[in-house]
C-alpha cells in the first residue's frame, strides 16, 4: 500500500463477542495466585544501575522471571518501563538492555515462557502450564501451540504472564504504580497492546514494529515468519482455517487495542516483511487511546532502532511531565 494508502487504511473487524468475558476470566484465574513477587539483588558489576533478579507469578501461578534494573541508589518512587521482548528471545544478560535505566527509570524486562533459545543470550521460564497442548500437533515455533481453541493457546499463557508484570512490579518498593509504561518490539509490541486493553491505569504505552496486530492479514500478506507459521500450519491442517482465526482473534492488537486508553507511540517500517505496514496501522487507526505514530519510509523490521529510542525518550518525557514536576530523583 501507499503511505496515504496505509493512513487511511481502517478495516471493518469484529472482535469476538466474548472476548471481554473470557479474558477476564482467564485474568481472575491467574490472580488467585498470590503474585509471590520475589526480588533479589544481583552482582552484575555495574556500577551506575542497581539489578534484581525478579520472579513472579504469572499464568498458572508459573514462576516468570524478569530483570529489573534502577538508577544506583535513586530513591523513587520512580516511573517503570516494562518491556516484553521479540520473537524467540529470553531474558539474556542484565548489562544488555541499559537505556532506560540510564535515562532515570526503573525498567523490568519480562522473559518470555518457553522461548530464549532462538537468539540473543537466552531466557529462564519454562512454559510450565502448557498441559495436554504441549502434545498436540503445532508447526515449530509458538504460534500454533495449543491454537485449535483459546484455552489451550500459547499466546493466551504468554500474554497474562505480561499483565501480571504490571501487577507484580506495581508492589515492588520505590516504583511509582501510577507511572507503569509497557513497551516492546515486535512480539513484544503486539504483547504491549494487549496490556494495554487488558490493564488499567497505565501511563503509556510504546509499541514498536509490533507483531500481533491484524493477523489474518499478517498471515496472508507476509511470507515471513512468524506469521509464515500459521501459513504452513494451515497448509497442513485444512480444516482448521475457522478455528484457528478464532484463537487467534482473542490476542489481536487490533481487537485488544481498541479497549485501550492509555497514550501510545507507536512506531512503523514501511519495509517491514515481518509486520507489514498494513498490520501496523490496523492497530493504530483501531486504538482507543491517543496514539501517535513514527514512521521509517525506508527501512525493515529494525525499524527505528536508536533513532527511535529517542523519540520515544523524548515523547514519554512530555507524557510524563506531570510526574517529573512533583518527583526530583536527582
Amino acid at each position: 500500500m501507499s503511505l496515504e494508502d496505509l493512513q487511511a487504511y481502517r478495516p471493518a473487524l469484529t472482535p469476538p463477542a466474548d472476548l471481554a468475558d473470557r479474558w477476564a476470566a482467564t485474568l481472575t484465574q491467574a490472580r488467585r495466585h498470590d503474585v509471590d513477587v520475589r526480588v533479589e539483588p544481583v552482582k552484575s558489576g555495574l556500577t551506575v544501575v542497581d539489578v534484581f533478579d525478579v520472579t513472579f507469578a504469572g499464568f498458572g501461578g508459573d514462576p516468570v522471571r524478569a530483570w529489573l534494573q534502577r538508577p544506583a541508589g535513586a530513591q523513587g518512587p520512580l516511573p517503570v518501563v516494562v518491556e516484553y521482548n521479540g520473537y524467540g528471545g529470553g531474558r539474556g544478560l542484565p548489562h544488555e538492555r541499559l537505556f532506560w535505566a540510564a535515562a532515570g527509570y526503573a525498567y523490568l524486562f519480562m522473559d518470555t515462557r518457553g522461548q530464549g533459545s532462538a537468539w540473543g543470550s537466552g531466557g529462564h521460564t519454562a512454559d510450565a502450564s502448557a498441559g495436554a497442548a504441549a502434545g498436540d500437533p503445532a508447526h515449530p515455533g509458538f504460534m500454533t501451540r495449543g491454537v485449535r481453541d483459546f484455552d489451550t493457546f500459547y499466546f493466551r499463557r504468554l500474554l497474562t504472564d505480561a499483565v501480571r508484570a504490571v501487577d507484580a512490579v506495581r508492589t515492588i518498593h520505590g516504583i511509582d504504580p501510577d507511572r507503569v509504561v509497557v513497551a516492546g518490539g515486535s512480539q513484544g509490541g503486539g504483547l504491549a497492546i494487549g496490556v494495554a486493553g487488558l490493564v488499567d491505569g497505565l501511563a503509556a504505552v510504546l509499541p514498536d514494529v509490533p507483531f500481533l496486530c491484524h493477523i489474518r492479514r499478517g498471515v496472508e500478506v507476509s511470507d515471513a515468519d512468524p506469521y509464515g507459521e500459521v501459513a504452513r500450519y494451515l497448509s497442513v491442517h485444512r480444516g482448521a482455517v475457522d478455528d484457528v482465526f478464532r484463537t487467534l482473534a482473542y490476542v489481536d492488537g487490533v481487537h485488544l487495542g481498541a479497549r485501550a486508553t492509555a497514550p501510545a507511540l507507536f512506531s512503523v517500517a514501511l519495509m517491514d516483511p515481518v509486520c507489514p505496514p498494513s498490520t501496523v496501522f490496523a492497530a493504530f487507526h483501531a486504538y482507543g487511546g491517543p496514539a501517535q505514530i513514527e514512521i521509517y519510509p525506508f527501512n525493515g523490521h529494525e525499524g527505528g532502532q536508536g533513532h527511535h529510542q529517542v523519540r520515544q525518550l523524548a515523547w514519554l518525557a512530555t507524557v510524563l511531565d506531570p510526574w517529573r514536576s512533583n518527583h526530583d530523583t536527582r
